[in-house]
């Protein structure tokens, strides 16, 4: 027991410090008091229900997601039977077991998808089955497709839990998810429509329903359809993985690289066609306030460099689409109950836009002076764009949600220059020299790295060009022609 006589600071006293404390910014001081609250509920034993939830309050998910608990082949087979393995074996060991774990958790997402979201969504008629079937896909069809890999590599597994051979496997599988094409293709339209449908209540109760319920481990619904293409980038990486610490002798050596070619091949071909998907869909969603807005430029695009919201000097919302060979800014309305976007301005072709970098502070909001006066988050990231051609001219200032986003759009923006002006000098060149291009010419390899930029951006969404509801957050990479050396180049969609 505590002596009596021990010294206690007044109440008073400590609650004064409060004063001595400056203001702090919300998220700080969010976390300062959750941390505070569980530590005086650990305390309040004599009080349990100080913090506890009213029983008429509809309880919130967490801000985190619920993650499965990650499982390596060491702690699940006993990897001391009868004899001593090689530290590298065991690395290679693992990631074979990660490759069958991943399988199994992925089928296991599939089927939650269809059995938690799907079937009662049509069953209760909160969707009628055409716009299901265009939010799902053909995410039925992969389901199978999958428990064929995750049987066939529990089959050559021993029974010490190690497994000798997997490349063979690999090589006989992987051509398999060239079905994983029009899935993919589907997944911006479907996007799209499931964003819409979160306006009927219906749709937007039983999905926060299902995002509370513990099954969903705190995921929404678009996380459960975006698992595939986020498991087909995955691919190369663990494949990679497992030869790496495969011996230069073992005969899995050859098979595995010859799987990680067809993946990557696989994987490249099914970016170019989901990235023409998206640059169509939303040249489709284009709408001209007039004949002479229209452009050739856009109706030949096939690739889409980026596209996302920005606001101009007077504070007013602009999408903004890149498209290979022209700029078109447009602003986002409704009509016929879908997100359509309307040409703000005349299309800009790329080889005529002159792009400047603005400092913070030098744009002047509204065109006034008040903008000096101004918020300073409401003069920063701002960059311009300016097309100059005959009697025709324009100059727009446009401002990024921050300065990493404002970066992207001008390298996106740089990119496109450097590839207009450098394939209109490899034409002139071939035409003085009387010969043809090849057909693939500067467009080989455009959006070859789509998916596993989209993979990255699962976790690092906040950084994405594109800040609609509707678009998804993705990178490009693509590769210039021989003129540049073939050189890669990286942009962020």
């Amino acid at each position: 027991q505590e002596p009596s006589n021990k010294r206690v600071k007044p109440l008073s006293r400590v609650t004064s410090l409060a004063s001595l404390i400056p203001p702090v910014r919300a998220t700080p001081l969010k976390r300062f008091s959750q941390t505070l609250q569980r530590s005086i509920s650990f305390r309040s034993d004599s009080r349990p229900d100080l913090f506890s939830p009213r029983p008429w309050s509809r309880s919130m998910p967490p801000a985190n997601t619920k993650r499965r608990d990650s499982k390596l082949w060491s702690e699940t087979f006993d990897v001391c039977v009868n004899h001593m393995l090689t530290s590298k074996e065991i690395k290679r060991q693992e990631a074979i077991f990660e490759l069958a774990q991943g399988e199994e958790d992925l089928i296991e997402d599939l089927k939650l998808a269809k059995k938690a979201y799907h079937d009662p969504m049509l069953k209760l008629s909160i969707m009628t089955e055409q716009e299901l079937n265009q939010i799902f896909g053909t995410l039925d069809s992969l389901i199978p497709l999958h428990e064929d890999l995750l049987r066939r590599l529990q089959e050559v597994r021993k029974s010490d839990g190690s497994t000798e051979h997997v490349g063979h496997i690999l090589v006989d599988w992987l051509p398999c998810l060239n079905s994983y094409d029009s899935y993919c293709s589907n997944q911006v339209a479907a996007r799209a429509l499931l964003d819409h449908k979160k306006q009927d209540h219906r749709v937007q109760d039983f999905l926060q329903r299902c995002l509370e319920s513990p099954f969903s481990r705190k995921l929404d619904l678009w996380h459960f359809l975006d698992i595939p293409r986020s498991r087909l980038v995955k691919y190369p990486l663990l494949l990679r993985e497992i030869l790496r610490h495969t011996p230069n002798d073992h005969p899995d050596q050859q098979h595995l690289e010859e799987a990680i070619n067809i993946i990557q091949g696989i994987v490249a071909d099914i970016n170019i066609k989901t990235g023409e998907s998206e640059c169509q869909y939303y040249k489709e969603r284009l709408i001209y306030l007039e004949e002479g807005q229209r452009d050739s430029l856009i109706d030949n695009s096939r690739v889409l460099c980026c596209h996302g919201e920005l606001k101009n000097n007077k504070g007013v919302k602009l999408h903004v689409f890149l498209f290979q060979e022209v700029l078109v800014i447009t602003r986002a309305i409704t009509h016929n109950e879908q997100l359509c976007y309307q040409l703000y301005r005349q299309p800009i072709p790329i080889r005529d836009l002159l792009l400047e970098e603005l400092q913070d502070g030098e744009v002047r909001l509204g065109g006034s002076i008040r903008g000096a006066f101004s918020n300073n988050e409401r003069i920063r990231n701002f960059f311009r764009v300016s097309f100059k051609h005959g009697s025709q001219s324009q100059s727009h200032s446009l401002q990024a949600n921050d300065s990493f986003n404002k970066q992207q759009w001008l390298n996106c923006i740089r990119q496109a220059k450097e590839k207009v002006t450098c394939a209109g000098k490899a034409g002139e060149m071939n035409s003085e020299a009387h010969f043809i291009l090849s057909p693939n010419g500067s467009r080989v390899s455009q959006g070859e790295t789509t998916l596993e930029q989209m993979d990255q951006s699962d976790s690092e969404s906040d950084c994405s060009m594109d800040t609609s509801e509707i678009s998804i957050d993705c990178d490009r990479m693509e590769q210039t022609n021989s003129c540049e050396n073939e050189k890669q180049i990286e942009t962020n969609v």
